[in-house]
């Protein structure tokens, strides 16, 4: 059966507290596109988001983003009262993260104030120990040092991990704070996902390859990496130069040292990859290709046009993640100008890749392996791409398109991706809205305002255009 899903981050749903989270709109979301035939909702990660707000620079592979966590759970759950929260009704388009934490996290700290943890909190620490106390204490040193990288603080500090050279008494309060955090975003985020499957929708996850330098990961692990003795990375991650970009992309995140995760059957990999399985439903791998090979940068270079391309851990690894963990579901993203070992990984993992219509528009494409996207969110969207064509690539677009009749372009291509002999089609909501290039989720390379801000203030014109995309979906016979 063939069906269709939506890309729409957390962090973009209408709230009172001026991000997205777990909380009743993600419910009626959910409620939403279930009446709209929508069966499968796509996520960014969920981690706790790092440099620059990303979430593909996670301060963990483990944990979860507190700031997700809903407010009105803890008044029901009594250890908050109405009086005490006080919701901003200045909405804005774009999510302040600072003000959006500071305000958050008072509430929180009150609400911690008041818990006292029962059996199911005992539990889950239990379960979640072989990461949990190492992320709680990374986040009270990285707040003890004014958030700065953990490269930067003084060695007793930095190598805590390896020699515990001082006693964390002083801490203990903050640390379990921290837990007390991660057991509330995981339990919420477990009801919402449950109430999900209760509408038959799937969630897909998204997992970055690579984790950011400044993360519990590479702190707690640093022999899985390639690093200097003071913790700074040796190589770092990118893509060398194309088309798009003529001193291609750094990325800055620290090389794995593959040899050394080899030697210990891939244990960090299999563990990173069984908190996402948990997480979520089914999990896209960014930058897939990185297994077949990938840019090492030397970290001394500012851009990522010196470099070297060098074998990945390929199948070895993929053989050891399938034998190790049950039902793995993983959607590869196998965009880009790539050689034919990446396509055979993917098709020897019977793996589906993906088809994003601005890149391929043009191509011949094999559906049967594919999830067709309008774009994602690296993309401009779609009313902002058409704006970049030039006179020959929009005829070229409009004989493509030649046979649907909707007023917009936008929604010509829309309808397009829904006739796809594609089992599964994927619309960013921004594309659903024919949202300009203002409303943009992310622009690779550029860190900073307004990247990963845009964010729904309510629901009304979303409605709109979700009762247009299910009469689409209808005449496309998806979701029958």
């Amino acid at each position: 059966m063939k069906k269709t899903g939506i890309l729409f981050p957390i962090s973009a749903l209408p709230s009172a507290y001026g991000v997205g989270d777990f909380g009743q709109n993600a419910y009626q979301f959910i409620d939403k596109i279930a009446a709209a035939h929508l069966e499968i909702w796509q996520i960014l990660p969920l981690n706790p988001l790092g440099y620059g707000h990303s979430p593909y620079q996670p301060l963990s592979s483990h944990a979860g983003d507190e700031i997700y966590l809903d407010i009105e759970a803890f008044i029901e759950a009594g250890l908050l009262y109405p009086d005490e929260v006080h919701i901003d009704n200045q909405q804005s388009l774009y999510v302040d993260y600072a003000k959006v934490r500071k305000q958050k996290q008072a509430y929180y700290r009150l609400a911690f104030s008041r818990f006292h943890g029962d059996q199911q909190y005992q539990e889950f620490v239990e379960k979640n120990k072989s990461w949990l106390y190492s992320y709680a204490i990374f986040r009270v040193f990285k707040s003890h040092h004014h958030e700065c990288s953990w490269v930067e603080w003084p060695e007793e500090y930095k190598n805590y991990q390896h020699d515990q050279s001082f006693s964390l008494l002083p801490f203990t309060k903050d640390i379990d704070y921290q837990i007390f955090l991660q057991y509330f975003f995981f339990l919420q985020w477990q009801q919402l996902r449950d109430y999900a499957h209760q509408k038959n929708i799937e969630i897909i996850g998204d997992m970055p390859i690579y984790v950011g330098l400044d993360s519990a990961d590479v702190w707690q692990n640093r022999e899985c990496f390639l690093l200097e003795e003071d913790g700074t990375p040796s190589f770092v991650a990118g893509v060398p130069p194309d088309y798009f970009s003529k001193f291609g992309q750094r990325w800055g995140n620290p090389i794995y040292n593959w040899e050394y995760l080899k030697q210990h059957h891939y244990a960090f990999w299999v563990e990173r990859m069984k908190a996402s399985q948990q997480m979520y439903d089914r999990v896209r791998i960014d930058h897939f290709r990185g297994f077949d090979t990938y840019w090492k940068i030397p970290a001394s270079e500012p851009t990522a046009v010196i470099g070297e391309w060098v074998e990945g851990p390929s199948y070895d690894l993929f053989d050891t993640l399938y034998s190790s963990i049950d039902h793995l579901s993983i959607l590869a993203e196998d965009l880009g100008d790539l050689r034919d070992e990446v396509y055979q990984l993917r098709d020897h993992y019977h793996l589906k890749g993906m088809y994003v219509f601005q890149f391929h528009y043009a191509y011949d494409f094999d559906f049967s392996k594919v999830v067709v996207y309008s774009g994602t969110h690296d993309n401009d969207t779609l009313v902002g791409w058409l704006n970049t064509l030039d006179e020959d690539e929009y005829k070229k677009l409009e004989e493509l398109l030649q046979d649907y009749s909707q007023q917009h372009m936008y929604q010509k291509i829309l309808n397009y991706c829904l006739d796809l002999d594609a089992k599964e089609v994927i619309i960013p909501f921004w594309d659903l809205m024919g949202k300009d290039t203002s409303c943009r989720f992310n622009v690779p390379g550029k860190i900073g305002s307004p990247n990963w801000e845009y964010h729904l203030t309510d629901f009304q014109e979303f409605d709109v255009y979700l009762e247009q995309f299910f009469h689409m979906i209808k005449e496309s016979k998806r979701g029958d």
